[in-house]
């Protein structure tokens, strides 16, 4: 039985709501009838099962996931938009998803999205979220997590997680008023440069900031998960170790820090020898299984499980066993 931490669904009636939209997120068809959804920068091409929630079941079935944790993707826009817009959003949101997992109990569960622009109501808001069936957590927008000055703030949304054992999901994401956005369509190489390169930078220092500092030690009850394996860190540890031990030998250096850490990955979007590396860095208890809820990912991701040379016990516990521990908190 397979777990998808890293799902992303729209409702029919919120796709309703962004058609009418002039602003991303914004539902639009082009001339040929492709449907895309319109993000602060840049577009992606709307799944044919978001909003249908039997056809996203099929696909999971398909794949042989059983359960996902749906949420609205980060890269939308949402946590960006001024309070009132984000917060009816946000409502819609984790009613609609609360209504499905009462229908599909053991299957469907989600994380709300929260609005950004007043903390103040955005905790509220979460609290709210977190008593109505079938919401485990929330989706909160990488940009706010780049350094430990900029995560503070959301330490209102922290104490409720803490409240409720929630779960956070920090995934890649603007702010209100953000002045840290990443490449636009105007650049070569646009897409490569932004869903990639820059991504896994932010995903990086968001680790950075949730690994080796002290942020999350208020949290104990609190499971925070990064997405795309927590960027570029896998990958760029014996360099980060490196300088650590040139300039600062008395010091752990961040591969202890990260090891020790119980912040969470997924392994959406990457491949059999990434994940391998992964399990070396992180361990296996460290990894959930993601998919960004499509199918090409999940077929992609599953293959990249079944191919990795990890023990068959490190595959369970990516595929359900650590995801099991969360969703069973919130039974």
């Amino acid at each position: 039985m397979i777990i998808d931490m890293h799902s992303h669904w729209i409702p029919l009636n919120l796709i309703e709501d962004f058609r009418k939209r002039e602003m991303p997120p914004r539902v639009r068809t082009d001339k040929v009838g492709r449907v895309y959804i319109d993000q602060p920068r840049g577009s992606f091409p709307l799944p044919s099962d978001y909003g249908n929630v039997e056809e996203r079941l099929k696909s999971m079935y398909r794949n042989g996931i059983h359960t996902a944790v749906l949420s609205i993707s980060g890269v939308f826009g949402i946590e960006a938009l001024p309070l009132n817009e984000a917060l009816d959003i946000a409502r819609k949101y984790s009613n609609a998803i609360s209504t499905l997992h009462l229908e599909y109990p053991d299957r469907l569960f989600g994380l709300a999205s929260l609005p950004i622009a007043d903390l103040k109501i955005a905790a509220e808001e979460f609290d709210r979220a977190l008593g109505v069936p079938g919401i485990v957590g929330a989706i909160l927008p990488g940009n706010g997590f780049l350094t430990l000055e900029s995560a503070q703030r959301f330490r209102p949304i922290f104490d409720i997680a803490q409240k409720h054992n929630a779960h956070i999901l920090v995934h890649t994401g603007v702010l209100p008023n953000d002045k840290s956005l990443p490449p636009s369509d105007d650049i070569d190489n646009a897409r490569e440069r932004r869903v990639t390169l820059d991504m896994q930078s932010r995903i990086s220092s968001n680790m950075i900031t949730l690994c080796m500092t002290d942020f999350l030690q208020e949290y104990p009850d609190v499971t925070v998960q990064c997405h795309n394996l927590g960027g570029n860190i896998p990958f760029e540890i014996d360099r980060l170790d490196h300088i650590s031990l040139d300039r600062e030998p008395e010091n752990d250096p961040p591969s202890i820090k990260i090891r020790h850490s119980n912040v969470l990955v997924d392994c959406n979007s990457m491949g059999a020898r990434n994940i391998e590396r992964a399990v070396e860095v992180y361990g296996a208890p460290r990894i959930v299984f993601g998919t960004d809820g499509t199918e090409f990912g999940a077929a992609w991701s599953t293959n990249a499980i079944n191919e990795a040379k990890i023990s068959d016990t490190a595959k369970d516990l990516i595929l359900n066993g650590n995801a099991q521990k969360i969703i069973d908190r919130h039974r």
